[in-house]
């Protein structure tokens, strides 16, 4: 397929008869579009449709047809034809960043999920410009840009959280931390510094906080395999920083919505996660930084309220306490009357309450509520405290005493509540 205008015209009229709601119409554009998929240039002009059509549900139509067709088409198969030929991939390697860094959000999301396939073959022994030309964009001061760059790291990043240790693997990491770890952290500090010169303006917050959550999502990624050594080195920057954030209290990121998490809470859930990767595996060099951490996580979870917003918060939260608890040199401190009374009445028993939330999941669908309390369902609803605190290897008995004298409570203030009515 030639690069021209009557190609552009052809594959426009073919892609809005694809969102035609008439099967008679839509089947047909699909089958037309499979059969020319395997065409050299077939990508290009999709490329080229999403970033000069004025028609932006062709736009949205196309960056989603070109992430399936990189999807089902990159991955190059032992003993099996070559479905993109070699200059094809050579252009969309050396075009998709700059189109992905400067469209608009909804196309960008599904440009960086390609570019992350993409990476998932290519990178880095294919690709290997692919970081560097990521990491410049920092310099730009455009946070579309950066958070562009920044969810398209993650999308690359997060599968060292599962891979199997390898020479290979660690090559790759090596890699990555040589040529993103500085820049990253001096974003961090940049995007920190900003949210304190824009304290006062919402917009730029929201941008800035989901920033800050990107941030720490890849600091989670580069850090789980193992403690690097440039993180190490910088940890004070990083903690001090997270414990900052953990304390932080801004009315205007604060949000009305009782069910989805605003982005205060995202990031001070991955900042648990973050805090609770550190005790469980770099204990010793994180052993300095913990005390601040267990008063800072703990003050959290008794203040946050039962709202289903603050789920994913108090699951990460309770996994830091576990995590800190499962340490013998730690585990004093949950061994005292006192803070055994407040992790019962302050955590256990008010998310043991049915909430009219779990009221309507269950009815919503019963079986799956089920299943998931089974489960423990860390870090989803619903919020399996019961669960953590098994992990969190606290003194049974102690603990079945105290839970059993606050339920009684519970039970005889509802009686006595139904006796009145």
């Amino acid at each position: 397929m030639e690069l021209n205008d009557g190609n552009l015209q052809t594959l426009t009229e073919f892609m809005r008869k694809t969102l035609d709601p008439d099967p008679s119409v839509r089947r047909p554009a699909e089958k037309f579009l499979e059969s020319v998929e395997g065409n050299q240039n077939y990508p290009i002009l999709l490329l080229t449709l999403l970033e000069k059509s004025q028609d932006n549900v062709i736009r949205v139509c196309s960056a989603v047809t070109f992430k399936n067709y990189i999807k089902r088409n990159w991955r190059i198969i032992e003993d099996e034809p070559n479905k993109i030929s070699d200059p094809d991939r050579t252009t969309i390697k050396a075009n998709i960043v700059n189109l992905m860094l400067s469209s608009p959000e909804q196309i960008q999301k599904q440009l960086s999920d390609a570019i992350s396939i993409i990476g998932r073959e290519d990178f880095p022994m294919k690709w290997p410009d692919l970081l560097t030309e990521m990491v410049t964009r920092f310099q730009s001061g455009d946070f579309h840009i950066i958070n562009g760059v920044l969810r398209t790291a993650h999308s690359l990043f997060k599968r060292y959280r599962h891979e199997f240790k390898s020479n290979e693997l660690w090559l790759e990491i090596k890699l990555v931390l040589d040529t993103f770890a500085n820049p990253l952290t001096e974003l961090f500090k940049a995007t920190i510094a900003l949210c304190q010169t824009h304290a006062t303006d919402i917009n730029a917050l929201k941008i800035l906080f989901s920033s800050l959550t990107l941030i720490s999502k890849l600091f989670y990624s580069l850090n789980f395999q193992d403690l690097p050594e440039f993180f190490e080195d910088n940890m004070e920057t990083w903690m001090s920083n997270f414990h900052n954030l953990l304390t932080l209290d801004n009315k205007l990121l604060q949000t009305d919505d009782v069910e989805e998490a605003g982005l205060l809470e995202l990031l001070k859930s991955q900042i648990c996660d973050n805090a609770a990767l550190y005790a469980q595996k770099y204990d010793e060099e994180f052993q300095p930084y913990l005390p601040r951490f267990v008063t800072a996580i703990w003050n959290l979870l008794v203040s946050t309220g039962q709202e289903v917003k603050y789920d994913l918060l108090v699951s990460n939260a309770i996994q830091f306490l576990a995590s800190v608890c499962e340490r013998p040199h730690y585990k004093h401190l949950f061994e005292d009357q006192n803070t055994l009374t407040s992790i019962c009445e302050k955590v256990i028993v008010p998310n043991m309450e049915f909430r009219s939330a779990d009221e309507e999941a269950f009815e919503d669908n019963s079986e799956e509520y089920i299943r998931r309390d089974l489960e423990g369902s860390v870090c989803q609803e619903p919020r399996g405290e019961l669960e953590a605190q098994r992990r969190c290897h606290l003194p049974g008995m102690v603990i079945i005493h105290f839970v059993f004298g606050c339920v009684c409570v519970t039970l005889l203030g509802y009686k006595h509540d139904c006796s009145r009515h």
